[in-house]
């Protein structure tokens, strides 16, 4: 390019940008009258805003909190916002009965003793229906007991000297395999009481804080529920360890992961981060709590393999998406699998379970209940969930000289 030309085409740009420069200026003055009513005063600074500097806030990767929720406001265009008219959904073919029996027996105790065992669920469901209890024993008196929310349903007694307390409890229970199915959108909503508890802390699972803020690092710009849940789903198996020298289901207490940063434990632990996550970005989430009742046909790990279910007790999860329902989740058994199965992470099986148990629960599995801060009847203090017999002596808490065992079978009726 000549020099006279380059000059000509700096002359030009020039012009350009202050030209550009004034209308912009004549603009922003024109604006200022119009919100102060006199030309060239500037408004007044809002409280908290610096004056001659504009804040500029980036747009959040996550579209909801657990006070602004997905079903409050759902993202226009996803899964959550496009609902067909509601159909009836059709109930599982393929049923199995299983007879549970709980045996109970106290030794070496005297005094006034009281006992709470938890009963499944109370309501039918798509993949679980109580065909009903029978009980025989030495007690004073017994009943069962359901709280006020309907979460949770108790079997209760007591003896006025357990000397040689004896109990034996059984109970019938019918079950589906439970599925997801992407394609339908169909269910009817579910109640607004029961979304809202289950969007709320507990306490040993908060929703927000630490919760939040891996939600957010974890999701980017996904704005889709259920593809938000499966990234949750996907990161909580890739990210926690199972323990299998924990006690039982493990304790359950998120918080306690979040602030270390070491996440994992037993069931209670990996799917109750799980729901954790979920409600800190406005997704209704809650564990289920119960009990394996059979074999697998996905993994030894995953199943009895035997009639014993003494220590068969695992929790589950589940979520809530509208149009969808409640969609169940198991991160902790991928992770159980993994560390049972001794699998490695390109292993064809690990990959297929791990699609297999982002909505489907194989229902060897019964669930007892879905109570957290629990309050036992007859009792005042709570406690985080009802998983295991609860046993007081003369007025105390005591699992010493509780004795007891679970036995399940398959039945045909």
């Amino acid at each position: 390019m000549k020099r006279r030309d380059f000059l000509a085409s700096a002359a030009a740009l020039s012009l350009f940008v202050t030209d550009a420069w004034a209308a912009k200026k004549q603009a922003k003055a024109g604006s200022t009258k119009a919100s102060t009513g006199k030309p060239g005063k500037k408004p007044a600074a809002r409280p908290g805003q610096r004056k001659g500097k504009v804040s500029y806030k980036p747009q959040q990767p996550v579209a909801h909190t657990a006070e602004d929720s997905v079903i409050e406001r759902p993202p226009q265009g996803t899964s959550a916002s496009r609902l067909p008219p509601v159909k009836a959904p059709e109930p599982p073919s393929e049923w199995r009965t299983f007879e549970i029996t709980t045996t109970v027996n106290l030794k070496n105790k005297s005094g006034a003793t009281k006992l709470w065992l938890p009963l499944p669920l109370n309501q039918d469901t798509l993949y679980q229906r109580t065909l009903g209890h029978t009980w025989a024993g030495n007690q004073a008196n017994a009943s069962m007991r359901r709280l006020p929310d309907g979460d949770l349903e108790v079997f209760y007694c007591e003896w006025p000297d357990s000397g040689d307390a004896r109990l034996q409890l059984t109970t019938l229970v019918t079950t589906a395999d439970r599925h997801f199915d992407v394609t339908k959108r169909t269910v009817a909503p579910e109640r607004e009481d029961i979304l809202r508890r289950n969007l709320q802390a507990s306490q040993l699972i908060p929703n927000d804080g630490l919760a939040f803020q891996l939600g957010e690092r974890i999701l980017g710009r996904i704005k889709d529920p259920v593809a938000q849940a499966k990234a949750i789903y996907d990161w909580v198996v890739d990210n926690t360890f199972y323990d299998i020298g924990l006690p039982g289901c493990g304790s359950g207490d998120v918080r306690r992961q979040l602030i270390q940063g070491q996440y994992g434990g037993r069931s209670a632990d990996i799917n109750g981060l799980f729901v954790s996550i979920c409600r800190a970005i406005g997704i209704p989430a809650r564990c289920v709590y119960g009990m394996r009742t059979g074999s697998s046909r996905l993994f030894k790990s995953l199943g009895l393999s035997g009639d014993d279910a003494t220590r068969g007790h695992h929790v589950r999860a589940e979520f809530y998406v509208p149009g969808y329902g409640w969609i169940p989740v198991d991160p902790s058994d991928v992770r159980r699998a993994i560390s049972m199965e001794v699998l490695s992470d390109r292993d064809s099986k690990l990959i297929s379970l791990k699609k297999i148990l982002f909505g489907v629960w194989e229902m060897n599995w019964i669930a007892f209940n879905l109570g957290t801060d629990v309050v036992l009847p007859g009792k005042n203090a709570a406690i985080p969930f009802l998983l295991l017999p609860q046993l007081e002596f003369s007025g105390s808490r005591s699992d010493s000289g509780l004795q007891y065992s679970i036995r399940t079978r398959q039945v045909v009726l």
